[in-house]
Formats: structure tokens, C-alpha cells, sequence
């Protein structure tokens, strides 16, 4: 068979067919169509501006539809805000008077629950400060949660304002965040620092006998910080306190909390004599754990307020 046969029984074949419809050379109800280039319209200036200016308009009406949109929800916004708290107020004020008048008897206050603390307090926690006999012993598991959740909250504020190694400038922009050279700054901060740190410490170590305790102990020891800081900068702060620092103190500190009150729980709750003397009230060395959990609480506030002081005013430490 001769090539010019052959090419002309491909050309009748299906595939041939189907090729050529597919490539838009030809089509099976018109023939062969030829593809001619398109060729663009010149656009003369004047059309160009013209266009511009509809553009402009139509994106002017868009803004000015959203920007109403804002204003309406910020007035509804408002309108609702002012009667939810008038339906708030009017809500406490109706529960409000149903309390029973000060005084009276049948009291919520008037319960078992501080007759206990009061006269059995001393006995049962070896505490002279009966609040913290009270949040150490008898609700020790709540203070438990509230270290947590000071934990929990600056390991959020470590994350979200996290910095990673390849975000940081190697220059030195660091000494931008450094104390100006104050000398009024400095020896202040020489002289109140050790006696602020002192007494944080008077405070923790002495909560179960006067008032204080770890919490209000640990906030003195963490403003002291925080003055240490702003007088001689990061570079000497992180010589004493860094993030690792931080993280072993927290850890160690629930943990010994966790392990404490476990212990007690355990013998509490299956009625077992607790092993641990409760001291001489009045004592230093008295009030059996309530002088350790003290010293946990206050080693995780004060290790909180200086991280969160640090994380805000520079985002690393």
C-alpha cells in the first residue's frame, strides 16, 4: 500500500477524526476551522482613566457600605451592652434581697464549717494565723489548683510570645531593653533589693504564724526582682534568673506540693495517723507541711510575676 493510500485511510479513521476535533483544526459539523490570532484593541488614555474612575467609585461604595455596616453594629453593640448590664444589676439586686439581715441566725455564714476553723483551727493544723491554717489544710487542694493555674498561664505567655532563634536580630539590639546608666537607680536598687528579698522571705517562712504566707510572700520576692532588673538590665538579671531557672523552681515546687498533699489526703481520707508532727504553735518549725507548701506557693508567684514582667516588657528572657 502506497503512502499516499495509507495517509488517506488514516485520514478516515476515527482517531484521525477524533485528534482533529480534539485540537480544533477541524470540526465534524464544519469542517476545517483555522485558528487566527486575536489581536488586542489599543487602549487609548482616555479609556484607561475612564476605567480607573469606575474602579475608584465602585470601590468608594464598597467602603462606604462596610463602614456602615461597622457603625450600625457599633451602635447595636452598645445598645445591647447597656441592657445586659442593667439586666445584670437588676438581676443581683433581686437575689440580693433575699440574704437574710447581718446578724441573723440562720446565716449562710453562721455554719459548722468556720466554728471549726475557729476552735479546732490550732489544734488539728498547728497554724496561729487561722487563714493559713485554712487555704493550707483544710483546702489545700484548691491552693493546689490556683499555683497550677498561675503555672499554666505563664507557660501560655512563654508560647504566645515565644521568639524562636531564627526571628532573633544577632546585633546587639538587646541593649535597647537595657537600664539607662542611673546611678540614683542603682544604689537604691543596692540598698532596698537585699532587705525587699529579706523580708519576702520573713513573710513566706512566717505565714503560718502572722499574717502573710506564700502568696503575699512571694509577690514581695518578685517585685525585688523585677527592681534588680530595671536597675542593672538583663544581662546581670539572667545571671541569676533565666528561663531555666524558672522552670526547674516551678516544676520542683508543685511537684513537692503534689507529693505533700497527696501524703496528706492519703491519711486523711483513710483515717491514718499522720506521722508528721504539727510542732509547738507558735514555733517557727510548727504546723506540720502548711510551712512547706508556704515555700512552694511562694517560690511560683514569685517566679510568675517576675516571667510575666519580663516576657511583656521584652518577650524573651
Amino acid at each position: 500500500m502506497s503512502k499516499r493510500k495509507a495517509d488517506f485511510e488514516y485520514e478516515k479513521s476515527f482517531s484521525y477524526k477524533f485528534n482533529t476535533w480534539l485540537s480544533g483544526t477541524e470540526d465534524p459539523y464544519v469542517g476545517k476551522v483555522e485558528m487566527k490570532k486575536q489581536h488586542h484593541r489599543k487602549t487609548d488614555e482616555a479609556t484607561i482613566q475612564e476605567r480607573m474612575r469606575e474602579h475608584h467609585k465602585l470601590r468608594e461604595k464598597v467602603y462606604d457600605v462596610d463602614n456602615k455596616m461597622v457603625v450600625s453594629f457599633n451602635k447595636l453593640y452598645k445598645v445591647f451592652a447597656i441592657i445586659f448590664c442593667i439586666f445584670l444589676f437588676l438581676l443581683l439586686a433581686w437575689n440580693v434581697s433575699y440574704l437574710p439581715p447581718l446578724g441573723a441566725a440562720d446565716k449562710a455564714v453562721n455554719n459548722e464549717v468556720p466554728k471549726r476553723y475557729i476552735e479546732s483551727g490550732i489544734e488539728e493544723t498547728g497554724a496561729i494565723n487561722f487563714v493559713t491554717g485554712m487555704i493550707l489544710d483544710y483546702r489545700a487542694f484548691d491552693t493546689l489548683g490556683e499555683s497550677n493555674v498561675l503555672f499554666c498561664a505563664t507557660i501560655t505567655v512563654l508560647i504566645l510570645l515565644q521568639i524562636t532563634d531564627k526571628k532573633k536580630k544577632k546585633t546587639d539590639e538587646d541593649m535597647i531593653f537595657e537600664p539607662h546608666d542611673d546611678p540614683i537607680l542603682k544604689l537604691s536598687a543596692k540598698v532596698l533589693v537585699p532587705v525587699i528579698m529579706i523580708f519576702g522571705v520573713y513573710v513566706v517562712l512566717n505565714g503560718h504564724l502572722s499574717p502573710g504566707g506564700g502568696f503575699s510572700g512571694g509577690a514581695i520576692i518578685g517585685a525585688g526582682l523585677i527592681l534588680y532588673q530595671n536597675a542593672f538590665g538583663f544581662s546581670k538579671a539572667k545571671l541569676i534568673f533565666n528561663e531555666k531557672t524558672y522552670k526547674s523552681i516551678s516544676a520542683c515546687a508543685l511537684l513537692t506540693y503534689c507529693l505533700c498533699k497527696t501524703y496528706s489526703f492519703f491519711t486523711g481520707a483513710n483515717h491514718l495517723d499522720s506521722h508528721i508532727p504539727l510542732g509547738i504553735p507558735g514555733h517557727i518549725l510548727s504546723s506540720g507541711l502548711i510551712l512547706i507548701l508556704n515555700i512552694c506557693v511562694g517560690m511560683v508567684v514569685a517566679c510568675t510575676m517576675y516571667t510575666f514582667y519580663v516576657m511583656f516588657r521584652k518577650g524573651d528572657f
